[in-house]
């Protein structure tokens, strides 16, 4: 599953087309992810995720690549967690790639059939923002980025922390 799910990864991140990732995931899957102390962005179902994390959230991330470098395997759980990076198509002033420093990852659980039933990703918020800000000081954000940068906490599928508890959606798939 996760050498399936790297590959489609690494496809993506070359063609700048991530919608084929939503075929991983189960009709009923949450996929999260913590934006700051103040909002968390959740999908909750497989068009939630087909239109919010692969559509709205990868807009102006396209050919963004985000190398897989270490997976550990829960077997007994079924849960598995990918670290990874992001490292964008542009290089700054300097000649060097743009790339989100700290580590990022998604924990994943495995419903079967090739299929997650749940995903939440970490990153460095902070970083990420510290490099969106450097691109768009040389000049090198899209426009894209940047009017989602303006929007905020506006986009869909971004709710209030206090709205959301990931770790329930978490261990009410636990008996799949």
């Amino acid at each position: 599953m996760i050498g399936r799910w790297v590959e489609a990864n690494d496809r993506a991140g070359r063609s700048g087309d991530w919608s084929p990732m939503v075929d991983f995931f189960t009709e009923d899957a949450v996929y999260s992810w913590n934006n700051g102390h103040k909002y968390e962005f959740v999908a909750r179902g497989r068009e939630e995720i087909r239109q919010w994390a692969f559509g709205t959230e990868m807009a102006g991330l396209e050919h963004w690549t985000y190398p897989y470098v270490r997976t550990l395997i829960d077997d007994q759980k079924g849960e598995i967690i990918g670290i990874w990076h992001q490292v964008a198509p542009l290089r700054d002033p300097d000649g060097e790639p743009y790339e989100i420093a700290g580590t990022g990852g998604s924990w994943f659980r495995y419903a079967g059939d090739f299929k997650w039933c749940w995903q939440r990703d970490f990153f460095d918020h902070a970083n990420a923002g510290h490099v969106f800000l450097t691109m768009a000081s040389n000049d090198h954000l899209s426009e894209t980025m940047q009017e989602r940068m303006k929007k905020g906490a506006r986009m869909p599928g971004w709710v209030k922390r206090t709205d959301f508890d990931w770790y329930s959606t978490l261990t009410e798939r636990e008996d799949r």
